[in-house]
């Protein structure tokens, strides 16, 4: 993806300097048309070359990154079950320290 990226930017600014360069000082020699095909190409190669390792470096991983953030919900969540009394007693810890939490800060500006 980073390649084809790369490709499309380099196409355009090698568009655009090539064409600027041909307006500035001529086409030379060969003429427009492969003179600004040199100038196209050659950028586009050379972005496409540095995107597509950027694109593998940031994708070094053996799963794709959407897929590895599933993984990584689901195993969580696998991780949490509890039985309902268990869950109860959590959630009665949970309403204790709160109502612990919030007497302390009333007492503070008191």
């Amino acid at each position: 993806m980073g390649a084809l990226m790369g490709g499309g930017v380099g196409l355009t600014i090698g568009f655009i300097f090539g064409s600027w360069s041909i307006i500035r000082g001529g086409a030379g020699p060969r003429g427009v048309l492969a003179t600004l095909s040199q100038y196209m190409l050659s950028s586009a190669a050379t972005f496409s070359f540095f995107l597509a390792i950027g694109s593998v470096i940031r994708s070094d991983s053996l799963i794709p990154p959407h897929l590895q953030a599933a993984q990584m919900q689901l195993m969580s969540a696998a991780t949490n079950v509890h039985s309902r009394a268990e869950g109860m007693q959590l959630m009665k810890a949970r309403w204790e320290a709160e109502r612990r939490r919030l007497a302390s800060s009333k007492e503070q500006f008191t």
